[in-house]
């Protein structure tokens, strides 16, 4: 598969919704993700990202303003062991509870199905890093309605068991913008991933649309010690 430009992805695609992308840095030192959100209404512009334990939660940024929190107030990122857990939505939860009842990643997903918000029906996308002993792998999920029909159920999961260096994947909730909203179909997209954290974070945040972009969350995971640095970004400050 063509390695793209995740900066020309971005920039090309003025509302991809929520993303993942997964990957190890060029040197080969690094498993990265990185997680945005981004909004149309005022509701789901409301937001920002805070660290919570090892991992972080949305946040309201005005209280006053909340008008439905059932699908935006979540952790995207909770770490379990050597297992970091990135989604769009509470299946965190689910897969950290599950996984900690020694299910796996898949079956912990056979519990949850796309989010109830018609006529979008949301897609929940799903990533997990596998990280220790000096090993690296990681996999992700896609569940989606067929064709906005709510009747039916799609499940896709993709697993990198060998992740080359300088190389990720990217998933998203939309094609882009419209009403309804597409949801993102295909492969994962194989994207570029950079050494440095802080000028990989600057890049997504500003490779993402100034007016729908909400919060970017970026850490990159040493694979031989497990030590981990993260960045966020939030435009509501």
């Amino acid at each position: 598969m063509e390695r793209l430009s995740i900066e020309t992805l971005l920039r090309e695609n003025a509302y991809p919704g929520r993303g993942i992308i997964i990957g190890r840095s060029p040197d080969g030192r690094h498993a990265v993700t990185a997680y945005f959100i981004m909004g149309r209404s005022e509701n789901s512009r409301n937001r920002i990202f805070v660290e919570e334990g090892e991992g972080i939660r949305t946040e309201a940024f005005d209280p006053s303003k909340v008008t439905d929190p059932s699908l935006i107030i979540y952790a995207p990122v909770r770490v379990l062991g050597n297992k970091t857990i990135v989604t769009n939505g509470d299946q965190t939860d689910t897969i950290y509870d599950l996984m900690d009842r020694q299910q796996t990643f898949e079956q912990a997903l056979r519990t949850r199905e796309f989010e109830p918000d018609a006529p979008n029906y949301t897609p929940r996308i799903s990533g997990i890093l596998h990280v220790g002993d000096g090993k690296f792998n990681y996999a992700m999920s896609v569940i989606k309605s067929n064709q906005g029909r709510p009747e039916s159920c799609l499940r896709f999961n993709y697993a990198y068991n060998t992740p080359f260096a300088g190389e990720g994947h990217f998933i998203h909730t939309y094609q882009g913008d419209g009403d309804p909203l597409p949801s993102f179909c295909g492969e994962p997209r194989c994207v570029n991933v950079e050494d440095d954290i802080d000028d990989y974070t600057r890049m997504l945040w500003e490779s993402l649309n100034e007016d729908n972009k909400v919060s970017l969350f970026v850490r990159y995971i040493d694979i031989e010690k497990g030590a981990w640095e993260s960045r966020i970004i939030n435009k509501n400050k």
